[in-house]
């Protein structure tokens, strides 16, 4: 599955099967212990990492991440120290930046956020999720992403239709963050049907649309809706995955990856609350990233199987 982007150790994350992309909020409980986390996650099969950079008015999170941000915040988080967390960490897979647009914006000597995209593209990170920008108002930070090199990835929900889905699929790179249901982010125990319907309206589209990241029209010519040439952008699907069997059943659907949130902050919420060691907590964050990678990967041979049958 090539990727549309500025990244390359992007693309190649989704080049081989599904992805499996965990999330986890940095410095959550505290510095050293998140950093163990997070390579935890790497151990377990993790092909990109999320990375949240807290911020204390996290709207698109659910208690879970936002007693995680809470945590996060009260040992000493900041950007800077955030920067400093992704030099520290020992992980050979792309690190992507989850944050909302006031710290990005307000970040360094200038407004705007090309000092914040030229300090983490500095650091090695090669992307941004950024839940509270709107595609309308997101040109200033794509051109600085398409200026670093770095990737920039928009949340479609399942109400994200028409004219508002077009422009997003145009602004878009690295991959497309596939909401699999309505509401904040939180692990579920079942799959939403609403992931299908998402995943098949997705379908329609080849690539970003003009306006998107250089790396994408070089890739592709530019930008093209439906009935393109152009690579197509992977999709990742999120919110509510908990375990191994709804990571099947949505790579199964056509997802090119999964991304798993509050399922794992839990682990470590629920570690700090019994007072478990930072390797024993690590080894139960390895374990559940090994069981969603697993599940991932008989998704995607069952949909190769049935598409090879047909």
């Amino acid at each position: 599955m090539p990727a549309t982007g500025n990244s390359e150790a992007i693309a190649k994350a989704f080049a081989d099967g599904p992805a499996y992309i965990p999330y986890l909020a940095a410095g959550d409980p505290d510095y050293e212990s998140s950093l163990e986390y997070v390579e935890a996650l790497e151990r377990g099969g993790a092909d990109v990492i999320e990375l949240g950079l807290p911020f204390s008015e996290p709207i698109a999170e659910g208690p879970t991440i936002q007693s995680a941000v809470i945590r996060s915040l009260e040992g000493g988080m900041t950007p800077e120290r955030y920067f400093e967390f992704v030099t520290d960490l020992d992980v050979d897979v792309p690190l992507v930046c989850m944050t909302y647009y006031n710290l990005i914006y307000q970040y360094g000597d200038e407004q705007g956020p090309r000092p914040f995209v030229e300090r983490a593209a500095e650091v090695g990170l090669e992307g941004f999720v950024v839940p509270d920008l709107p595609a309308e108002e997101a040109d200033p930070l794509r051109e600085a992403c398409d200026e670093f090199g770095l990737d920039l990835v928009f949340i479609v929900a399942p109400t994200t239709k028409g004219e508002r889905l077009d422009r997003i699929m145009r602004q878009i790179s690295g991959y497309v963050y596939v909401q699999a249901r309505l509401g904040t982010t939180g692990a579920e125990s079942d799959v939403s049907g609403q992931t299908t319907e998402s995943l098949e309206r997705l379908s329609e589209y080849d690539v970003a649309g003009e306006g998107g990241s250089e790396a994408g029209a070089a890739a592709g010519e530019g930008a093209t809706a439906a009935g393109g040439d152009a690579p197509e952008v992977p999709k990742a699907v999120g919110f509510g995955i908990s375990e191994g069997d709804h990571a099947e059943r949505i790579v199964a659907a056509g997802a090119d990856g999964i991304i798993v949130g509050s399922a794992l902050v839990r682990i470590i919420e629920e570690g700090v609350e019994e007072e478990l060691s930072t390797a024993a907590i690590a080894d139960r964050l390895e374990a559940l990233s090994r069981e969603l990678k697993a599940g991932a990967r008989r998704g995607y041979e069952q949909r190769t199987a049935s598409s090879k049958s047909e």
